[in-house]
């Protein structure tokens, strides 16, 4: 076990008020659409305010070139967040909390209306590498957005009842306990209604959903979720069960954070969150961490206030970037599959994640950046490596360091299930994951 600086943990009713704002934040950000719509929320409250693509950055009335302001920017499921403190200057290193907000899931087909033998079903197709199981015979709803003819876009959320994959009935399949294998064309396809599909019925219930004519639907990015709501689980209700805490719990407690170093005095970096979509299949894209985005965004906040090329060679070999994505608990009923001196526990605080192969960016210098915040905040830590007779999993760490040489540590919290359609985590480590960030940020 990892040695840790003696002290307690948070008081329970701050970690609790914590997990409920958590349970909130899960239960309104069903997609990674509405999951910066959400963080942006948070981050107004604050003080924070949207800045346009388009926009001249340098130009009279953005405030992008002053102190003392925070400012976001949105594209799709990803959001980059940021506050100049006073008297930053161009060569101001970044102080960066990664995280991505996207989750394994069913996601809805260009044609989507589909059935036979008197159902109405829809055609999926599976979303990273998303534990099959957890999605059958659960009630399902319906979010995503919806772009509409003129170029603008809408959310949509149903979150009702309107979905549901049903397993096979063990009459018919003896073998099921033996070992279920599920077809991902042939036995994923959710049902939602009786009689005989037609084509266009999803979008214009979608549609109508969404307050919109059918007819200015041209086009859908649209995912079922788990309509169960976050719930505290066990005798003692010291863990909390929830859909997507891989990573909403990290984009959640990095938009605390932020909001949290921006009212900080004396800082001597700017405070950055880094939120991206599509990890859990690699990040390739226009909003994932293997894209332009956080590079074009600092490179921008940078020249506005009047740095140059040499300036952000400077800021970037300054800046560290913590990268939070959750991590695997012990599980009790596999013990055997995690490596024995590094078992972490839920409710022991933060891990910090390592892998010398790179699946993971951490290394000494970056595991002494974690310590430091830990230690200032008063947050118990622990240590998470793979079985070595076990593949290691990865997240945006690495492809955050390789693609802007800036240090990278990646850390996060322990949960069970993960990529399961519901996860397990402690009560404490949220609370306890947002002040070690917000130790990060502040230093």
């Amino acid at each position: 076990m990892t040695p840790s600086p003696q002290t307690s943990p948070p008081p329970d009713h701050a970690a609790r008020a914590h997990a409920d704002g958590l349970i909130g934040f899960l239960s309104d950000s069903p997609t990674p659409y509405h999951a910066v719509r959400s963080a942006a929320e948070l981050l107004e409250k604050a003080g924070f305010r949207q800045l346009g693509e388009t926009e001249a950055w340098d130009a009279a009335g953005t405030g992008a070139t002053e102190g003392g302001r925070g400012h976001y920017v949105l594209r799709g499921g990803a959001l980059i967040a940021w506050y100049v403190p006073e008297g930053a200057g161009p060569a101001t290193p970044y102080r960066i909390v990664g995280a991505h907000t996207d989750s394994p899931n069913l996601r809805v087909k260009p044609v989507p209306d589909t059935g036979g033998s008197g159902w109405r079903q829809i055609a999926m197709e599976i979303y990273g590498g998303t534990l099959l199981n957890t999605w059958l015979d659960r009630d399902l709803g319906l979010a995503g957005r919806l772009s509409l003819r003129d170029g603008s876009t809408r959310l949509v959320n149903v979150d009702r009842p309107l979905l549901r994959v049903p397993q096979l009935a063990i009459h018919l399949d003896r073998q099921a306990n033996d070992g279920l294998k599920l077809d991902r064309q042939r036995h994923m396809t959710p049902v939602w209604g009786l009689g005989t599909p037609r084509e266009g019925d999803l979008v214009r219930f979608v549609a109508q959903e969404a307050g919109v004519p059918a007819e200015e639907v041209v086009g859908w990015d649209l995912m079922a979720h788990s309509v169960e709501p976050p719930a505290y689980l066990g005798r003692d209700e010291e863990l909390l069960a929830g859909p997507r805490m891989d990573n909403l719990l990290s984009v959640h407690a990095g938009a605390l954070a932020l909001a949290e170093a921006a009212a900080t005095d004396g800082l001597r970096s700017i405070p950055v969150l880094a939120a991206f979509d599509h990890e859990e299949n690699g990040s390739q894209s226009d909003t994932g961490a293997d894209g332009p985005l956080l590079g074009s965004v600092l490179e921008r906040s940078l020249f506005a206030r009047g740095g140059g090329y040499e300036d952000r060679a400077r800021a970037y070999a300054g800046s560290v970037c913590l990268s939070s994505d959750t991590g695997h608990a012990v599980h009790p009923n596999y013990a055997e599959r995690h490596e024995p001196g590094h078992r972490p526990t839920p409710n022991g605080g933060p891990i910090l994640k390592v892998n010398v192969n790179q699946r993971y960016a951490t290394d000494g210098s970056g595991r002494a950046v974690f310590a430091a915040a830990c230690e200032r905040a008063g947050v118990p830590w622990q240590t998470f490596v793979s079985s070595n007779d076990m593949p290691c999993g990865t997240t945006i760490g690495p492809i955050t360091a390789a693609r802007h040489g800036i240090s990278t540590v990646d850390v996060g919290v322990a949960i069970l299930s993960m990529h399961s359609a519901r996860e397990l985590c402690g009560v404490d480590d949220p609370l306890l994951l947002t002040r070690c960030m917000q130790a990060f940020l502040a230093d």
